[in-house]
């Protein structure tokens, strides 16, 4: 009995020089930086700039050359330039960005095909006949975005998602539990948008949907800067191409769509753009009638 005691006391011992030698020789001196980037980040663990978490992308900023330290979407322009200053990198220069909710199903008045009783998950839901609602791209409001945003940032309404802009940071959580793919990153500066979803086409959209795209293409061919396509039945927008052509088309597109599906963005809010027209015209000083000959 003695013996075997000595025997795994003397086993633990040669174990324990093993390692500690091992620990000794295997060693690598972490870069003080990791720590003071893992710091300066703001913990959210959000998964926006494509790591696992904080930590994760503090080591790969400071390790990895091709890593930009703009990044962290949660921390905004302020974190990236401390990151930048700690990895001694450019903090570059990102489009801010922001989640978009493509699809008005209250304005469209879209029916229920049945009454949905099961777990309260969009992407459950969505097994039973591509879910509850006539039109089989909505937002079905069951919240499963709602649920993944660690920002407070969206919330439900009247059956439908709400993104509260002030507080969006685009880590893009939301988009990917999205069953239905309706909601979509886009930059703050977009000065269109599309805000619908559908893959269908003219009467197998007003049949479902008030307000939905029909797909007709008359946005696409009048687009001056060639920024809108139609994408295997839905219509996209290139916001960078659009951006950079600038308010000189006057929104052609928005004119041309017989739906106004297609409208004008506005300081982070959707406006028509006769709306828009209106709130401009009620702004601006009144003008006295000119006299015609």
């Amino acid at each position: 009995m003695l013996t075997s005691v000595l025997s795994l006391l003397a086993l633990g011992f040669i174990a324990s020089v093993v390692l500690s030698v091992a620990s000794r020789v295997f060693y690598v001196e972490e870069d003080p930086r990791v720590e003071a980037v893992s710091e300066a980040l703001p913990g959210a663990n959000c998964g926006g700039c494509g790591f696992a978490g904080c930590d994760a992308y503090a080591a790969a900023v400071i390790q990895d050359p091709s890593v930009s330290a703009g990044l962290c979407c949660a921390g905004g322009p302020e974190v990236a330039a401390k990151v930048a200053e700690l990895a001694g990198k450019a903090a570059g220069s990102a489009e801010p960005q922001i989640s978009f909710r493509r699809c008005v199903k209250d304005e469209g008045k879209v029916k229920k095909k049945y009454e949905y009783q099961g777990l309260d998950s969009c992407a459950a839901s969505a097994q039973l006949q591509d879910g509850p609602d006539a039109c089989k791209y909505s937002c079905l409001g069951f919240g499963d975005c709602v649920k993944v945003c660690n920002f407070n940032a969206m919330y439900l309404e009247g059956g439908l998602v709400r993104i509260d802009p002030e507080k969006c940071v685009a880590c893009g959580a939301c988009v990917g539990v999205c069953p239905n793919k309706i909601l979509e990153m886009i930059p703050r500066r977009a000065r269109v948008q599309v805000f619908c979803s559908t893959l269908d086409k003219m009467k197998d959209v007003m049949n479902v949907c008030e307000a939905g795209c029909i797909n007709c293409g008359k946005c696409v061919k009048k687009c001056p800067a060639n920024a809108i396509s139609n994408a295997e039945g839905n219509i996209r927008i290139d916001h960078v191409a659009c951006l950079a052509y600038g308010p000189d088309c006057e929104e052609a597109c928005v004119e041309a769509c017989p739906r106004s599906i297609l409208r004008l963005m506005c300081h982070n809010s959707v406006v028509h753009k006769a709306e828009a027209a209106v709130a401009a015209a009620a702004a601006a000083p009144e003008q006295q009638p000119q006299a015609t000959a």
